[in-house]
């Protein structure tokens, strides 16, 4: 085990690092910051004079260098904007949409693993049709409409919850809905195959000819393996989740990092944006990597491959 995560740890080190210098390239191709940040009055030496200011005349690599020192003690330089540091922007911001994406994260597996598993054990049943209905419901709504429509019915006609701000856990209970929902369908679908395929296993049918009872078998034997795949998955859809909040907390004006990001590319507030790509980036890649781990324990077999 100790190998293989030395191994997996070496390669989420590799991954970040380009991901890094990714994340720094993407704002220099889209054309010169410094003439991007001045204004329509500016002239050519005032362009050149701010270039030299923002470090911007020196060889990419040593402005890579620069910035990726200062970012990893969390120094991610003055927002054009705010008035505030980016890593003081970073702060107020993560933990409205850590929350979010957490309490979606927990609604799509709530949601996706229970349905997944019915289905697979009455295929081709109504159970099965209505599982893989309410599934593909979440993935077809837009996410934004649904939203609305529990703000105007549980928000406004009914008044059970709040609609805006995330000041309690009440306030996360409607937009983590519609992020987990829309998420569901790719949980059911793969707790599904996965189960349909390790009920049809060898093992199981030996465990049922051991007089098992059927909860210890679906639970302890079935469900154990099937929930690999979904493990990877949900990794991924809590990065997911990170990066595509922005919308959720539009409409349920919520004050995270998707909306500071889409404030920041329409005020041209470049360190922001740049802040925002390399910490969802980050996520992305540790969060593999910690999945990776976690599908180790679950299956001896990937660690010894």
């Amino acid at each position: 085990m100790l190998k293989y995560t030395l191994h997996k740890l070496l390669m989420a080190a590799l991954v970040a690092v380009t991901v890094s210098f990714i994340a720094f390239m993407l704002l220099r191709v889209s054309g010169d910051l410094a003439t991007a940040m001045g204004d329509e009055a500016a002239k050519g030496e005032d362009i050149a004079r701010l270039r030299v200011q923002l470090g911007l005349d020196r060889p990419l690599l040593s402005q890579y260098w620069d910035w990726a020192s200062r970012a990893s003690t969390g120094d991610f330089g003055k927002s054009f904007y705010y008035p505030e540091t980016v890593w003081t922007l970073l702060k107020q911001r993560l933990p409205v949409t850590l929350s979010l994406a957490c309490w979606g994260l927990a609604v799509s597996l709530a949601i996706g693993i229970p349905l997944g598993v019915l289905a697979a054990l009455r295929p081709n049943t109504l159970m099965d049709r209505v599982a893989m209905t309410l599934a593909v419901l979440g993935q077809a709504l837009p996410t934004f409409w649904l939203g609305l429509l529990l703000i105007v019915f549980f928000g406004l006609t009914l008044r059970w919850l709040p609609i805006s701000g995330a000041d309690t856990w009440l306030h996360f209970v409607l937009p983590s809905f519609v992020l987990g929902y829309y998420s569901t369908p790719a949980v059911m679908r793969l707790t599904r195959s996965g189960m349909l395929e390790v009920l049809a296993s060898d093992y199981i049918r030996t465990a049922y000819a051991k007089g098992l009872p059927h909860r210890t078998v679906l639970f302890k034997h079935a469900l154990r393996n099937a929930v690999i795949p979904v493990v990877a998955l949900a990794s991924v859809q809590f990065g997911h989740m990170l990066s595509g909040s922005v919308v959720i907390e539009t409409v349920f004006a919520m004050q995270g990092i998707g909306q500071l990001a889409w404030q920041s590319i329409s005020r041209q507030d470049f360190p922001v944006v740049q802040a925002v790509l390399l910490l969802v980036s980050m996520f992305y890649v540790w969060l593999t990597f910690a999945s990776d781990l976690i599908n180790a324990w679950l299956d001896p077999r990937i660690r010894a491959s």
